[in-house]
């Protein structure tokens, strides 16, 4: 490994599990960070991802000059946590980084809270929420406590990276006024991933990619299939693509309309050779910061129906007109319906047309440079701080 110049970083990112679009934007970061000349590592949960994680971990592994660090972390709030933490803390006290990033709920609290506990030559503590938290209906209790956690780690926070303005304004919301340093920095997709990828000649009308839980409103998407076979006369074919806690429930879902027979679950692969599933890209989400899949598909020209919901709006810009509300099974029937009725080359207008705003908006390189652009800002405010010369941004307000 060649030596690190003065300019180097010591980053650490932190997230649990290893899975979409949380995993996509973190290994984007590590490769682009290290082929920039920083020092990186990762502290990763031991308990997801599977093969294609482990796969991935591994190739990444020769290039991590802060290693891998891989421990169990579950999904909710658990007694582990604390012990979970301790190791994480220990960890990052022996590499000593400049910046350590948490990633989504679990991933955040595991970087910030050592911060309570640790005085002396502390990181930058940067957090990217991912959606997550944010995303459950405000009033809930679960809601409430997450918030509470939120604004608890606000105090040992110094960067907020926040992947759609969606997400900042909740934050903002319900968080508050913070001292941290905030900046809406917006996934991006590599050249390679404008290159459009046309459906195979056995392509089923309808695919989905992504998780298969609730949040993702596959079970509208399946309740909408009857609706869709009236309204064109046939029965349309649709692909699942992914895996999750829901697999099973939604299986016998499809069974009990009748629709057994017609859609298959294709497991987890690569978002592009996924691509090739379908005809017509289908997300129904319920709620999403500013999801990979999204971006990944309009840069390919896929058409597309999709739900206005999270930072999807932002995706979409000047084609954002066409997304429709989630939880409405005839609605998606009936934008579903017209993509099948039209020929190909009309669905491919609309898809063109959001791939070039995609391709200008939305680059790899400009999310690597305004993460780490963040970072720089928050040392130096950092190191002004400790040296008594900057006030906070309240005091600056005041």
């Amino acid at each position: 490994m060649s030596t690190p110049s003065p300019s180097s970083l010591k980053i650490v990112h932190v997230l649990r599990a290893p899975l979409g679009g949380l995993f996509r934007h973190v290994v984007d970061l590590t490769r682009e960070q290290i082929d920039r000349g920083h020092r990186v590592g990762l502290i990763v949960d031991s308990s997801t991802g599977g093969a294609r994680a482990d796969e991935i971990l591994a190739s990444l592994a020769p290039r991590l000059a802060l290693g891998v660090m891989r421990a169990p972390m579950h999904r909710l709030p658990h007694a582990t946590d604390l012990s979970a933490v301790a190791r994480i803390s220990r960890r990052l006290s022996d590499l000593g980084p400049d910046v350590v990033h948490g990633h989504g709920a679990k991933g955040g609290a595991y970087a910030r809270l050592p911060g309570f506990w640790t005085f002396d030559q502390t990181p930058v503590r940067a957090y990217t929420p991912h959606g997550g938290s944010f995303n459950y209906k405000p009033g809930t209790l679960a809601h409430t406590g997450y918030m509470a956690v939120e604004s608890l780690l606000a105090r040992t926070t110094d960067l907020l990276l926040f992947e759609s303005a969606y997400i900042g304004r909740r934050y903002r919301q319900f968080v508050g006024d913070v001292d941290a340093i905030q900046r809406v920095i917006v996934n991006g997709v590599s050249p390679a991933e404008l290159a459009p990828v046309e459906p195979a000649p056995d392509a089923a009308d309808l695919f989905y990619i992504g998780e298969l839980r609730s949040a993702k409103g596959i079970d509208t998407l399946i309740d909408s299939l009857p609706m869709v076979e009236r309204k064109i006369g046939r029965r349309p074919s649709l692909v699942l693509v992914g895996s999750g806690p829901d697999r099973d429930r939604l299986q016998a879902h499809a069974a009990e309309v009748g629709f057994a027979d017609s859609v298959r679950f294709a497991g987890v692969m690569p978002a592009r050779e996924a691509f090739r599933l379908g005809h017509i890209l289908v997300v129904p989400s319920r709620a999403e910061s500013l999801p990979y899949v999204v971006l990944e598909a309009a840069g390919a020209s896929v058409p597309m129906v999709a739900t206005d919901v999270g930072g999807i709006p932002e995706i979409f810009g000047p084609c954002a007109t066409e997304l429709i509300r989630c939880d409405r099974p005839l609605t998606l029937a009936e934008a579903l319906a017209e993509k099948l009725a039209a020929r190909r080359e009309q669905n491919l207008v609309l898809a063109r047309r959001l791939a070039a705003f995609v391709g200008a908006k939305f680059t790899l390189a400009n999310m690597v440079e305004g993460v780490i652009d963040g970072y720089r800002e928050a040392l130096a405010r950092k190191g002004a701080h400790d040296s008594g010369d900057v006030p906070s941004l309240r005091q600056a307000a005041e």
